[in-house]
């Protein structure tokens, strides 16, 4: 999260390479990182050419009839086509399961890889009396009122102790998102030839992140409320340099950020 693209762009190239820690998802992920790194993509210009996708009937990632959003984003269609993209509209996903098998099989898998983490993580501390998923659980009812958990319950710390490592349940999830993410947002890149799918605000991250996709959120401009949003760009694994161009060329082009006011 930084206040421009170049910003992320250097924290990226800062970020990107192998961790012990994570060895082989980073040893795979490795493969895609530009031996020259990732500042060269930072270029005007870099909208020209790029296919872009949009979905509108889909609620978690596309441009739905609604007034509200409409009225945002209508008027960033006008503006990557006159920067030189080429907008591929109304697309649809054939595998009807897709969002349904997304979502059911991220749960499963989430809760049981978080207490796996987690656990790694608190094991390692040097000075913490809480080791566990089980002592965080332990100390926030010891402290119950302190942590407020009448108003913020801890479900889903109790629902990822239930589980007990990855086991056929989990494999069978974590084989699933695998399928739905090949056939559903992966084909609909490959078939549609696309350099980026579009979406509103932060919809569509959670798809990303299911699939291991990347993905940039750009500032897009300030609700009725004055709140600002955002516009996301995604891609296949190993598309940042794409994505980089694109989500500059975006920011160049429109300098929607307004750096926020100074509190006396």
């Amino acid at each position: 999260m930084c206040r421009t693209v170049t910003d992320a762009v250097y924290v990226l190239d800062a970020i990107v390479g192998f961790d012990k820690f994570d060895e082989v998802a980073t040893k795979k992920a490795s493969k895609y990182i530009p031996k020259d790194g990732y500042l060269k993509h930072l270029r005007p210009g870099g909208l020209k050419g790029k296919r872009l996708g949009l979905m509108r009937t889909y609620p978690d990632f596309g441009f739905n009839n609604d007034s509200e959003t409409l009225n945002n984003f209508e008027k960033h269609f006008s503006i990557l086509r006159q920067s030189g993209a080429i907008l591929i509209e109304n697309l649809e996903i054939t595998n009807i399961n897709y969002i349904d098998s997304l979502f059911n099989g991220e749960d499963i898998a989430t809760l049981a890889e978080f207490k796996i983490a987690l656990n790694s993580y608190l094991k390692e501390l040097v000075a913490s009396p809480l080791r566990s998923l089980a002592d965080v659980i332990a100390f926030n009812n010891k402290y119950a009122k302190l942590e407020k958990i009448k108003e913020y319950p801890q479900d889903i710390f109790l629902a990822a102790e239930m589980t007990n490592g990855i086991g056929v349940l989990e494999k069978e999830a974590l084989k699933n998102l695998t399928k739905a993410s090949k056939y559903g947002f992966e084909k609909l890149m490959r078939e549609n030839k696309l350099d980026a799918l579009v979406t509103p605000y932060a919809n569509g991250s959670t798809v990303l992140a299911i699939g291991g996709y990347p993905g940039i959120n750009v500032p897009a401009g300030y609700g009725k409320n004055g709140g600002p949003y955002g516009i996301t760009f995604g891609g296949l694994k190993g598309s940042e340099p794409t994505l980089i161009e694109i989500a500059y060329g975006f920011e160049q082009t429109t300098k929607f950020r307004k750096p926020p006011p100074i509190r006396e």
